[in-house]
């Protein structure tokens, strides 16, 4: 199921509302205009000092027909074991975004069954309220 975005916080499990509480600090102090990967450093800074179990550039094994193909892909943050956060910096989201963000959950859950949802982030956005796609 995705969810573009709508909701408030509050509407929101405490989990993924408190990340999303930190992408939109980081946004706030940064802006737009830098790579991801000086988005996801800051992002991991910013929630590790939330106490937040962060990991950055997750190695995940994709699989074909019983085949394992290897670590093709790596998730920019895992927070808590539990959430992947997708980071762009591009123009606009795109259904590519979506698809890849979809593909991870796929494939990460065969390695951490306990992930359950996603969040794909755009940070070259004035806002970033808008910006914020969830997967569950």
């Amino acid at each position: 199921m995705i969810e573009m975005g709508s909701g408030t916080q509050s509407e929101m499990d405490p989990l993924t509302g408190g990340i999303i509480g930190g992408l939109i600090e980081v946004h706030r102090h940064l802006g737009a205009g830098l790579l991801e990967s000086s988005y996801a450093k800051a992002v991991g800074y910013e929630l590790r000092n939330r106490h937040y179990d962060v990991e950055l550039e997750v190695p995940v094994n994709v699989y074909y027909k019983g085949l394992n193909l290897g670590y093709s892909y790596r998730l920019d943050l895992l927070i808590n074991g539990m959430v992947i956060i997708e980071l762009k910096t591009v123009e606009f989201l795109h259904e590519v975004h979506q698809a890849q963000t979809l593909t991870y959950l796929k494939f990460g859950r065969i390695q951490y069954p306990q992930i359950s949802r996603a969040l794909l982030v755009n940070f070259n956005a004035k806002v970033l309220k808008g910006n914020i796609q969830r997967f569950i």
